[in-house]
């Protein structure tokens, strides 16, 4: 989907990196009231995408509220997240940005530290335009 960069709208990985095809996510799943509109619709990998599942809300660590998970489709990565200083790990900007991280997971695989590990020292990440 060239509207996301062909990268995962959560975790940023991009389609020409990522060992598996990224997959048509769902926002709001079919089963909590989605649609296959296109409106509800990006794209993530599969990783970011299975931690997802079912989930839309989840709790915002700082303050303890719920939260809606962050919409790519709708809202603006850069200003729910940010890098930390390294360009590995994501860090939530807002309380959605936080929830999101804890929700999908996106800093707890080693693997995938390590992966971004290895794609910073290569040059290739971050992304320069989120």
């Amino acid at each position: 989907m060239a509207e996301a960069h062909y990268r995962c709208g959560y975790c940023l990985s991009p389609q020409h990196l990522v060992m598996a095809a990224l997959e048509i996510e769902h926002i709001i799943p079919l089963s909590r009231g989605g649609s296959d509109d296109e409106i509800n619709l990006w794209i993530a990998c599969p990783l970011c995408n299975r931690h997802k599942g079912q989930q839309i809300e989840a709790n915002d660590p700082l303050s303890g509220t719920l939260q809606s998970l962050f919409n790519p489709r709708l809202q603006s990565w850069s200003e729910h997240f940010e890098w930390d200083d390294s360009g590995i790990r994501i860090y939530g900007k807002t309380p959605v940005g936080r929830a999101t991280v804890i929700a999908l997971k996106l800093n707890d695989d080693p693997r995938s530290l390590a992966v971004r590990l290895h794609w910073v020292q290569a040059g290739w990440h971050p992304p320069k335009d989120k």
